[in-house]
């Protein structure tokens, strides 16, 4: 055999393709999630129903049974009750055994779907009595053979017995007497137990009929509720649907409380994130594509009037080249901090000695320029946090406060812990910020006044606020009261994560150091 042809032998072996998969499987892919939870409910429904009613059924045969068997029983002691007495024809003991079918016969009362048969010697005899008997046991000629053929010994136990005609339930009780030792009897008493339980089928019948009527009623309203249960992902679809690359303010309608309006409020929370998201990818490249068309201008503007045979010219053009390549270096690495700070590893926390930290970066300030740097407030605490992250927002700081304050001017920083938050703070006397600036100054290129005459790009203090974020805090700005003099106040209020050995201080002792 070719080695395409065992290929193929071996593609048609079953579940080697698709087409092995169950057909019931096949159908529910192409339902709907409404019609795979709708056929769901129905179908256990069902099966309850289904269930529900065999066990009913099952209890209520049983308990046809024991009452049959209890009325053979009690057929059994009314005959051990006629023998043990004396013949009514004689007054003395019963010396046939025809005589003693004859009397148990004629003393049995027939219920209903009861039947009363005596064999003597293997023949059926009869003795009408003022009732009618409902079931005729000596016309069904199967029954006699199977009564004829049951031994004189046999236990005295309720059995079923199925002919042609129906199926019995009953008992056969063997009757011999010493003074007839050649008469052999057979008393019977029998229910047709196929008639006894019609009426419990007849209910079972009503029984299913009220149960598909009760299944249509559950698919109907689990149409309706399953439709209302799946609403918010409807409203998903058709929001994820007009939703475009230029248009993300589609919003989900939610009104409930459940798992589902959950969902719909998370996807909407989500698109409000992209929204931010996308928002701030079009004007970062806003922003950046206006921030560097500047210094590219100023580079090509100077290159083109440069004049080579002139050595002087040539060197200024080359320092202002190389200058204005420093700042786009600095905005691009502004940019790359910003652009990771929102990834999970931006911020490395490790426990830090608080008071260590400040004086780390007070000696680090004082090489920004003269000013005089004072520590004003020193958290002798250990936290959790990225000393090198906060240390660089510390400086951004600091730097912005050496830019705005006059030489020779006082800058003093500080940490402190107040309840459950370090608050790191630096505070010059410069002009300040405007009150309507205060909120601005955080955005990616806010540059106030001072920024567009110092050409700064507006990334300093976004990266201070993004550094505070990423540290579940915040930087926000004050200005000192009237009386303390003037400046601004600039402050790192982040968590004391894993506070050690620290004294919470007041709020108000930040004032005393501003």
């Amino acid at each position: 055999m070719s080695r395409s042809a065992r290929a193929g032998g071996r593609a048609d072996l079953p579940g080697a393709t698709t087409g092995s998969i169950p057909a019931y499987q096949r159908t529910l892919a192409h339902l709907t999630v409404r019609a795979r939870l709708l056929t769901a409910v129905v179908m256990l429904a069902a099966l309850a129903v289904m269930i529900t009613g065999g066990t009913a059924f099952a209890l209520q045969a049983r308990a046809t049974d024991a009452r049959i068997d209890n009325s053979l029983a009690r057929a059994v002691a009314a005959l051990r009750s006629v023998q043990a007495k004396k013949d009514p024809s004689t007054g003395l003991p019963f010396t046939t055994v025809r005589a003693v079918l004859y009397e148990g016969v004629r003393n049995r009362v027939p219920g209903k779907n009861e039947g009363v048969v005596a064999l003597l010697n293997g023949l059926p005899v009869y003795w009408a009595g003022p009732q009618t008997r409902a079931v005729q046991l000596e016309q069904d000629l199967a029954l006699v053979a199977a009564l004829a053929a049951i031994p004189a010994d046999a236990p005295v136990v309720a059995r079923t017995i199925s002919t042609p005609e129906t199926q019995y339930r009953l008992i056969a009780v063997p009757v011999l007497l010493d003074a007839d030792p050649v008469g052999r009897g057979l008393f019977v008493v029998g229910f047709d137990r196929a008639a006894e339980r019609s009426s419990l089928g007849s209910t079972f019948v009503m029984y299913s009929a009220v149960g598909l009527a009760a299944l249509a009623v559950i698919a109907c309203v689990a149409w309706f509720v399953v439709g209302r249960l799946l609403r918010p992902i409807r409203l998903l679809r058709d929001t994820a649907r007009r939703i475009t690359e230029s248009d993300l303010s589609e919003r989900i309608t939610v009104t409930g409380k459940d798992d589902l309006s959950n969902l719909a409020r998370t996807v909407n929370a989500m698109l409000d994130r992209l929204e931010r998201a996308f928002g701030s990818q079009r004007e970062l490249l806003d922003d950046v594509g206006h921030e560097l068309r500047t210094p590219l201008t100023i580079v090509r503007g100077h290159l083109e009037l440069l004049d080579p045979d002139d050595p002087d010219d040539v060197r200024a053009t080359q320092a202002l080249a190389l200058d204005e390549l420093d700042r786009m270096q600095r905005l691009v690495d502004d940019l790359m901090t910003l652009a990771t700070a929102d990834r999970p590893d931006f911020v490395q926390s490790a426990p830090t000695d608080v008071g260590r930290l400040t004086d780390d970066v007070h000696d680090k300030a004082r090489g920004l320029g003269h000013r005089r740097w004072v520590v004003a407030a020193r958290a002798d605490v250990t936290v959790l946090l990225d000393a090198q992250r906060i240390t660089q927002a510390w400086l951004q700081l600091l730097a912005n406060a050496h830019r705005y304050s006059s030489p020779g001017s006082t800058v003093r920083l500080g940490s402190e812990v107040s309840g459950d938050r370090l608050l790191l703070w630096v505070r010059d006397e410069g002009l300040g910020v405007p009150p309507e600036e205060a909120e601005r100054i955080f955005e990616r290129f806010h540059r106030g006044q001072a920024d567009r005459l110092s050409h700064g790009a507006g990334l300093g203090l976004p990266i201070v606020a993004a550094i505070a974020r990423a540290h579940h805090g915040r930087v926000f700005v004050e200005h000192p009261p009237a009386n303390v003099g003037r400046g601004v106040v600039f402050v790192l209020d982040l968590p004391a994560v894993d506070l050690v050995d620290g004294e919470p201080r007041p709020v108000t002792e930040l004032v005393e150091y501003l």
